[in-house]
């Protein structure tokens, strides 16, 4: 891990916060934020084990998401039409699909996506008001393993299609509660190293689909859903007994017993102290949150011209990149290369992207490092799919493979800038929301995919335009590098404003 005073990958707050010295009396009183941020300050094995269990979910989050590049995938021309139910390696062989068919092949796929999509926007404010992060997890994770339990049973395309979409809608904010929760339950030093971590953890789900298909290759894809949601609903057990809620939610929520219950079990803090520092949290501060109800975190985003605009670039943005982070391993299937071996590739390009994120975020600025990912990556895709002799296609896996790494690393700086841009009182809904805009992107990919199979531009050759494009909008966000995070809608406007007075002055 990073040395304790390296800069922190997620600027929480100053390394000498004025809510972490002693206030003269009739000061303001501190935020929660701060009061968690001084019982979180050091830390220990238990913090580091909730975030480690917490960030497992990232695992079964990537088989599901991207089971479908085998159990979907066009069968080779070679290979010999098997019969009987239970033999068949893909669903294009069992239910006789036209691999040509862009609607009908890509219809679970996209299905995927759209509950994705529809499961984001109906759930995701849950973990910000009613349910709080723990139980959102929990949900979701139940949902997802479940309806992909049971689509190992589908008899036709369309219940299979049903099936996946319902495991979409529960998947759709697995992410979201586990990047939020985990980052909730240590310190400013370490949130940034413990969000990586559930990248690392996606990454080592989506290594383990290739070598879980391999080993299956010759028996149904029925299996591969088994083998990846009943790991996932043991999972949820260890979920629902062991990971505790995110006390600075508790806090916010006016949840205090629970609250100091959570930090006595994970904080190096004793007992006088903590007591000391909740009893200092503004009763103001609680009360105007207690109020919330389902959606309002969404109508206060709204509500605010700043934050309005903020998250429809972020949206804009996370379509582009979602179109080519979930696009690209479905339409390996159209690249002249074996595909155990691409979908490998595309898995361990997920482990640099995660590593360069790791260690280079404290030092890049947000919005050009975005902008720089998605050009490249747009540049590389499109290199995929010219044609200029036998050796330029034997080229074509390593520009598709560089251009993924490019949008891994797009989508990471990209889910790590949005927890930055907004407060604490709705950062849960806005990275719900810029999520959605990810799936969506996803949701368009699979019709994509099934046309390149025809003509491989519309796959790869669109892939590179739209995430090109998206890349524009980060000039309308603002730069979060080395600046606090806030914990509710007034502290950040008057954070923006500040910076505005002050480039004004310079």
């Amino acid at each position: 891990m990073a040395d304790l005073n390296s800069t922190p990958l997620l600027s929480q707050s100053r390394s000498t916060d004025e809510s972490e010295l002693p206030r003269p009396a009739g000061s303001r009183l501190p935020s929660p934020g701060s009061t968690i941020e001084r019982c979180l300050s050091e830390f220990n094995l238990s913090q580091f084990l909730q975030a480690l269990l917490v960030s497992f979910a990232w695992i079964f989050d990537a088989q599901q998401t991207f089971i479908t590049v085998f159990t979907d995938a066009q069968p080779p021309t070679s290979s010999p039409a098997r019969h009987g139910g239970s033999s068949y390696s893909s669903i294009i062989l069992e239910w006789g699909l036209n691999p040509e068919d862009p609607i009908l092949t890509g219809l679970p796929a996209s299905s995927f996506f759209m509950g994705c999509l529809i499961g984001g926007l109906a759930l995701s404010t849950l973990a910000d008001t009613s349910l709080g992060r723990k139980n959102m997890l929990f949900y979701s994770c139940l949902v997802m393993s479940l309806s992909s339990f049971f689509a190992s049973f589908s008899p036709n395309l369309w219940v299979y299609s049903c099936l996946k979409f319902l495991s979409g809608f529960g998947r759709a904010t697995i992410g979201t509660s586990a990047l939020v929760l985990a980052t909730e339950v240590v310190g400013k030093r370490w949130r940034g190293q413990v969000g990586v971590m559930g990248f690392f953890c996606f990454t080592f789900g989506f290594l383990s689909l290739p070598a879980m298909a391999y080993l299956n290759r010759n028996s149904s894809w029925r299996n591969l859903y088994k083998y990846t949601s009943i790991p996932t609903i043991f999972y949820c057990v260890l979920v629902k007994f062991l990971v505790r809620e995110s006390p600075r939610w508790l806090l916010v929520r006016g949840m205090k017993e629970e609250a100091v219950n959570t930090l006595r079990c994970i904080a190096s803090i004793s007992q006088s102290s903590l007591n000391l520092a909740v009893s200092k949290v503004s009763e103001a501060e609680e009360s105007s949150n207690d109020n919330m109800n389902l959606y309002s975190a969404l109508k206060v985003l709204m509500q605010r011209k700043w934050a309005s605009r903020r998250i429809f670039a972020v949206m804009l943005m996370g379509f582009g990149i979602g179109v080519v982070y979930y696009g690209m391993p479905l339409g390996l299937g159209t690249l002249s290369f074996d595909l155990y071996l691409s979908v490998a590739f595309n898995a361990l390009s997920e482990l640099p992207s995660s590593l360069l994120t790791f260690i280079l975020i404290g030092k890049f600025k947000r919005r050009s490092a975005i902008w720089v990912f998605t050009i490249m990556s747009g540049i590389f895709s499109l290199l995929s799919v010219m044609e200029f002799g036998k050796t330029w296609m034997e080229l074509e896996i390593g520009f598709e493979s560089v251009s993924f790494f490019c949008a891994c690393t797009a989508f990471n700086i990209y889910l790590l800038y949005t927890t930055e841009l907004f407060p604490t009182c709705v950062r849960n809904s806005a990275l719900a929301m810029a999520r959605q805009a990810l799936v969506l992107g996803g949701a368009v990919s699979p019709v994509l995919v099934a046309a390149g199979r025809r003509q491989r531009f519309w796959c790869y050759g669109v892939f590179g335009i739209v995430i090109g494009l998206s890349g524009v909008f980060v000039v309308l966000l603002p730069e979060t590098k080395g600046r606090a995070l806030c914990d509710t809608m007034e502290e950040e406007e008057e954070e923006g404003k500040q910076r505005i007075s002050s480039a004004m002055l310079a």
